[in-house]
């Protein structure tokens, strides 16, 4: 089978924690090339993984690099200007979530990319867990009946990262664009992805740049940022045109504790994870059923995905008209949560 070559634009913790890894284990894909603004990090990478070539900018390894599609790793506000030069280049698009750092890049994204016709995914990976791929085969079977409201929460207690992340110039904004794409995007998925409607949201400022002992932060490699105009926290609903809405929770920092879920409510039954608990009847009883499923590599699992798609053509379950609507859904919250007032998405 002949490889299938990528390019990585951006060397930080993301690319090296996680998508490295990943491409590590398979044999079919060859990563040909890295760039990163700062060259010497590249370079680093470059080293430390054995990749061939390394480059100062996304320009210039377009210019220069051999690649089928580039994974774009880089911080929100760059998500944009990376998947545009990769798509005018004629290269497929492996996006990290967000989509982008606003709603108004997103569109300029999904123009240009549908104007060269290239392939695209969002790297939403808590869509690929054994856990939400079972309850989703479970929804499409009908198990649970129709999903008429989900909740869901991925909140810390003290946990901001450093770095850019807590710069909206270069993030876009805070735990609502860095975990709740995670959380909604995932419970929105395990729904059927209905239409959104409208949003009612809120925001908090109240805890700020904490000096809590003995935690600890994810540390981006520029961890050298002063900027901190991101929120705490957040909370609110969501409503859909079926219907159904859903109601989320999510934080950097709350004086509360912390927990990651996704709950679905059905005419005919309900689920949460994770763990995974399945609610359900059986013989006029309730039931609380425990399926085993086992862990998997998120990471690899979406990557996987990604190059089943295009070796076959399928279409990537996490597409571009998707990762735009969550788009939508995050510019919401935060327009409603500025406005004080429920929005239309």
């Amino acid at each position: 089978m002949e490889k299938i070559k990528v390019a990585i634009v951006g060397a930080g913790n993301i690319a090296r924690s996680c998508h490295m890894p990943a491409y590590l284990k398979r044999s079919d894909v060859e990563v040909t090339a890295v760039c990163d603004i700062n060259f010497e990090r590249a370079k680093d990478m470059a080293k430390q993984f054995g990749i061939p070539k390394a480059y100062p900018s996304i320009e210039a390894l377009l210019a220069d690099a051999e690649c089928d599609y580039v994974d774009i790793c880089v911080w929100n506000g760059s998500h944009a200007p990376c998947a545009i030069a990769a798509a005018r280049a004629g290269k497929g698009i492996l996006c990290e979530k967000p989509m982008a750092a606003s709603l108004e890049q997103a569109l300029e994204m999904k123009a240009e990319i549908e104007k060269a016709g290239v392939p695209f995914m969002l790297a939403v990976c808590t869509r690929y867990s054994p856990q939400a791929q079972l309850l989703k085969h479970m929804v499409e079977e009908g198990k649970l009946g129709d999903i008429y409201f989900a909740k869901t929460a991925y909140t810390r207690r003290r946990g901001t990262p450093r770095g850019w992340f807590t710069d909206t110039k270069k993030s876009g904004g805070g735990p609502v664009i860095d975990l709740g794409v995670h959380c909604i995007d995932r419970s929105w998925y395990l729904m059927g992805n209905p239409k959104p409607v409208r949003v009612s949201a809120s925001t908090s400022y109240a805890i700020g740049d904490y000096q809590t002992k003995g935690v600890t932060r994810w540390r981006a490699l520029d961890s050298d940022v002063s900027a901190f105009d991101t929120e705490d926290s957040a909370c609110g609903i969501i409503h859909f045109e079926n219907g159904a809405s859903l109601m989320f929770e999510v934080s950097w920092a709350m004086n509360g504790p912390g927990e990651s879920y996704s709950q679905l409510l059905g005419s005919k039954g309900g689920a949460r994870f994770d763990p995974l608990v399945i609610y359900g009847e059986e013989c006029g009883y309730l039931t609380d059923n425990t399926p085993t499923v086992g862990n998997a590599d998120v990471f690899y699992e979406e990557i996987d995905h990604f190059i089943d798609c295009l070796r076959t053509g399928k279409k990537p379950i996490s597409d571009l008209e998707q990762a735009v609507t969550m788009q939508r859904i995050l510019d919401g919250i935060y327009k409603s949560a500025k406005l004080h007032k429920e929005v239309e998405i």
